[in-house]
């Protein structure tokens, strides 16, 4: 088994009679980089912030290797933390703001360099480090940031949004780096964000959180290809999953007209029926010679198609509800036109109607 670097155990936090983390329990193992994601609200910089000592939790525990430290002091937990602000000094050079912790902590003049040469070799802000803030890029801040919490030499790095004030081509360059850096040094690294493209390409692990509970905590292949509720299916993905109104029975889904036999699907419960959900990915939907084997076809008329280079989306409409499919970014189709598409089941996503549980 893995050793746990971060246990959280039933954490609850209210403000007043506002309740933003309920019941909370998360390990987090030694090494992984964990990413909180979720859409703004739901809780998942409070539960960083508690982690971090920002915020006093209410009620539960917070365990940082083995050391109960949920009424310790920041500066005692032995983590390191990048905010989405910078929040550098604007007066101090790089170097100034690299060592500015580790000065107060009254670290020895030669540790603090060779943990600033450090930091600097493997963010690559060597030639930076003379400079003051308002001369660098957003990027390059952004760097300094990261920086100043790896010289800090600690277990657990803490990341609350940091890319999210660059602009898009920035963000995916230092989301590599960020990769990189986990790589190299196999830090314990905890990272919140509300961009799924983030949570799915950096995380070993990925927790989808909502109204202050973990919805599902698992491998980005697992909350892809098997979101255990409604909501985390809609979440994940882009464009979102499409969502059928149906009726099971029999292994068939009745859909309006069409019946999808679901030959091949993984029913957590084979013997399941009633009114459900079906959830299909655009990306998962078959065209052109694909169909052939699919194990349910039909045709669609063409709305809208959205080019986007690599891929054409396309939005149609199915048993009275829209419809995306993704197709080749080459696929020549227009609006107006008939599409015919194929589906197999193992692909899809079944739901309860009611608790929106997968089936």
């Amino acid at each position: 088994m893995q050793e746990v670097s971060v246990s959280v155990r039933k954490l609850d936090l209210s403000f007043g009679a506002v309740t933003v983390l309920r019941q909370l329990d998360i390990d987090v193992h030694d090494g992984e980089f964990l990413v909180l994601l979720g859409s703004s609200g739901c809780g998942k910089s409070t539960l960083l912030n508690c982690i971090a000592g920002l915020l006093e939790a209410s009620d539960g525990q917070i365990f940082i290797k083995g050391k109960n430290v949920t009424w310790a002091e920041p500066s005692e937990r032995g983590i390191g933390m990048v905010f989405q602000s910078y929040a550098l000094y604007p007066q101090m050079t790089v170097e100034g703001n690299l060592s500015f912790g580790l000065k107060n902590a009254r670290v020895p003049k030669a540790e603090i360099k060779k943990r600033i040469d450090y930091a600097a070799q493997v963010l690559q802000i060597e030639p930076l480090l003379k400079r003051k803030p308002g001369a660098l890029s957003g990027g390059q801040r952004q760097r300094v940031a990261i920086g100043r919490a790896l010289v800090r030499d600690v277990d657990v790095f803490l990341f609350d949004e940091p890319l999210s004030n660059l602009d898009a081509k920035l963000r995916a360059d230092l989301r590599v780096e960020l990769k990189r850096l986990h790589n190299q040094l196999e830090n314990t690294m905890i990272y919140v964000t509300h961009d799924q493209i983030e949570a799915m390409t950096l995380a070993d692990r990925i927790a989808i959180m909502k109204s202050g509970a973990i919805q599902q905590l698992g491998s980005p292949d697992e909350i892809y290809n098997r979101p255990m509720n409604k909501y985390v299916a809609d979440f994940i993905g882009s464009p979102a999953m499409n969502f059928l109104e149906g009726h099971l029975d029999k292994g068939v889904i009745q859909v309006g007209e069409h019946g999808f036999p679901m030959t091949g699907y993984e029913f957590v419960d084979g013997n399941a029926t009633g009114d459900v959900w079906l959830g299909i990915r655009p990306e998962h939907i078959l065209t052109g010679d694909g169909t052939t084997n699919a194990a349910f076809q039909t045709t669609v008329e063409v709305d809208i198609v959205e080019p986007t280079g690599a891929d054409t989306l396309v939005l149609a409409t199915l048993a009275d509800a829209p419809f995306r499919v993704r197709m080749d970014g080459q696929a020549r189709v227009r609006p107006g036109e008939t599409l015919v598409i194929g589906i197999n089941p193992a692909a899809a996503s079944v739901f309860d109607k009611e608790s929106e549980q997968r089936l």
